[in-house]
């Protein structure tokens, strides 16, 4: 890769993680490989709970509100039924049991059957924009962006246990260290980066990510998403070692790397436009970033920091959210704007075909997957 990466010159708060860490988070299950936290992820590497569920790709059609079902062995439409308005992501519990659709709008969480692939009742959720798992699975983490509120609730009833007010707008995505003990939440509104003590269920910290340099220079943070160059945060992830994070932005056109335990002290990598979601392929080797602005996906390789590839969707596109098939091959992403899912050859690194959804498809999970427990979103497992 030509361009070399934008090393910023910034006042770093130093905030002890998972490197400094001695006892990770009480009772999540033990790290197999400190070399590699998604050790457990292995292609077909499938948990006895999931390992009879069958595989689905769970589409949530955000202004259709609807989920649509797709078999991925033969790219067919199983069934599409409705939710509450507004379905954002669909989650995997921690106990990898349950599929929660995320009823933004509509202000429930809608349980999945993943043997079945039917809906149960909702629950009154309000403003489930996205959710996550404490690392030990003692509480859900709904992600309530226009509230303002990180909720920490019972992972199973959804009863609340703390509600936690942030001091920032468009709070979404986030990932924990590899010890558990904090995580890094974004909100894409205003530009910042929250740092989260888990067990205490208190924010630690903010950090306001810089406008990229031009021609040498930085330029000033903006506060609003409609100003020209606005940092503009949105996935979240760490890298298999648990000494990176990354973190998508849609305005800057690019990926963040921030040091696990230097909250605060950033570079950029950038990927191309409105780089938006992140996944760590089986191998542990790659990440792959969806650009939903130019209708393509970067391939970064986490050893070197470098881009390897990118693959192109033909006439464009808008990849939004997905996940990696469980034998590692494929990669299922919502083509946002365009009411189809893409699917991508992970192996040949190239575009396989299209299939027609619903209105707006966002966040959709492939399930099965591999991993011992899952910490949310459209499927993170370790």
């Amino acid at each position: 890769m030509k361009k070399a990466l934008i090393i910023f010159a910034l006042c770093v708060a130093l905030i002890p993680t998972s490197a400094q860490a001695s006892t990770p988070l009480a009772g999540m299950p033990p790290v197999t490989d400190p070399n590699d936290i998604y050790a457990a992820d292995r292609p077909n590497n499938l948990s006895p709970v999931v390992k009879n569920f069958p595989e689905r790709v769970y589409v949530p059609n955000h202004t259709g509100n609807s989920i649509t079902e797709i078999d991925p062995k033969t790219f067919k439409i199983i069934r599409t039924f409705s939710v509450p308005k507004g379905p954002q992501h669909v989650v995997p519990s921690w106990d990898l049991k349950t599929l929660w659709v995320n009823d933004d709008e509509g202000n429930h969480l809608t349980p999945i059957d993943p043997m079945t692939g039917l809906p149960g009742k909702s629950i009154y959720v309000h403003d489930p924009y996205n959710l996550y798992f404490t690392p030990n699975g003692k509480y859900a983490i709904v992600m309530a962006e226009a509230d303002k509120e990180i909720v920490f609730r019972d992972p199973h009833t959804m009863a609340i246990k703390k509600i936690v007010h942030v001091s920032c707008d468009g709070l979404n995505h986030a990932d924990f260290t590899a010890d558990g003990n904090f995580f890094v939440a974004s909100c894409e509104f205003s530009g910042k980066l929250i740092w989260v003590n888990t067990a205490k269920m208190s924010v630690v910290s903010y950090f306001t990510l810089p406008s990229k340099s031009v021609n040498g220079k930085l330029l000033p943070t903006y506060k609003h998403m409609n100003q020209a160059d606005a940092p503009t945060p949105q996935d979240v992830k760490i890298s298999p070692d648990g000494k990176t994070f990354y973190i998508a932005d849609m305005m800057e056109n690019g990926v963040w790397v921030m040091p696990a335990a230097h909250f605060g002290e950033v570079s950029f990598i950038p990927t191309g436009v409105e780089a938006h979601g992140m996944y760590v392929t089986r191998d542990s080797k790659y990440l792959l970033i969806s650009n939903r602005g130019e209708g393509s996906v970067s391939e970064l390789r986490f050893s070197d920091n470098k881009l390897v590839a990118k693959w192109k969707i033909p006439g464009g596109g808008s990849p939004d959210m997905g996940g990696i098939s469980a034998d590692g091959t494929q990669f299922w992403v919502s083509g946002r704007y365009d009411n189809v899912v893409y699917v991508f050859d992970i192996v040949h690194g190239k575009f396989l075909r299209s299939i027609k959804v619903g209105k707006e498809p966002h966040g959709l999970a492939f399930y099965p997957q591999p991993g011992r427990y899952s910490l949310g979103h459209t499927g993170v497992f370790r």
